[in-house]
């Protein structure tokens, strides 16, 4: 099985020793090559980068480098938001209306076969998409 990785998974996976139990225990036994990230991922960290360096640029830097490596992990596990994708989104969101994110993380999914891996497992509920929770094992 593949995943497709949301930003609040990642996020939890970065807090090292930090890290809840179960998601730590999840990440360890998952082979790297079944885990995927949307290029939507890589912006919503980068916004974040931009807001912290706001406020504290020397945290900002830490943010920085993490992203670096996060992009330089993942190297050509980053998936587009394409014209199937898209079009997934649209199908999607005639059903109900879903932030714009998280559906298309949704729809990323969806087009290439992945779990979506979300503590927000609610916001896509309904969407016909495989769904994972690792905060609940």
């Amino acid at each position: 099985m593949s995943y497709l990785i949301d930003t609040n998974i990642i996020s939890e996976v970065r807090k090292g020793e930090r890290c809840d139990p179960a998601v730590a225990a999840w990440w360890a036994g998952v082979t790297e090559d079944d885990l995927w990230l949307s290029a939507l991922v890589l912006g919503e960290i980068r916004k974040g980068v931009e807001l912290v360096r706001r406020r504290d640029p020397r945290k900002a830097e830490a943010l920085e480098a993490w992203l670096g490596d996060v992009i330089a992990g993942f190297g050509d596990r980053v998936l587009p938001v394409d014209t199937a994708v898209a079009e997934e989104w649209g199908r999607m969101n005639a059903i109900r209306p879903v932030p714009v994110i998280d559906a298309l993380l949704a729809a990323t999914a969806k087009v290439n076969g992945l779990t979506l891996v979300t503590r927000n497992g609610a916001d896509v509920a309904g969407l016909d998409v495989d769904v994972l929770n690792p905060f609940e094992p």
